[in-house]
């Protein structure tokens, strides 16, 4: 996709997918499989990059209130991307330890 892409729909997914011709499979059913998976990794792909961005939105932060306000939405996030096998449970357990010292930290 291309750089700055944001989720808009299925649409261009089919459409990308038309266009490369990836259809390869012979059957009904995997053919809708390939378009499911299509549609379930742009989606996990928007998700993943929209917590990277508020992790990043957090770390600038200077004051402890914001920030506190901010990692709450941050924590479910990470939470939302474990749950769906996005990142690995560890890997949210990990940032979102990393998060609160660095809130803590905070004045």
């Amino acid at each position: 996709m291309e750089k700055g892409f944001v989720f808009r729909g299925y649409r261009l997914i089919f459409a990308a997918l038309k266009r490369k011709n990836q259809n390869m499979a012979n059957h009904k059913s995997s053919l809708k499989r390939i378009r499911s998976n299509a549609v379930k990794r742009l989606r996990n792909r928007y998700q993943a990059k929209t917590t990277r961005n508020m992790v990043k939105k957090l770390r600038e932060l200077k004051g402890k209130k914001e920030a506190g306000e901010l990692l709450k939405t941050v924590y479910q996030m990470l939470d939302r991307l474990a749950k769906k096998n996005v990142i690995h449970k560890n890997n949210a357990a990990n940032q979102k330890s990393k998060l609160s010292r660095f809130v803590n930290k905070l004045k």
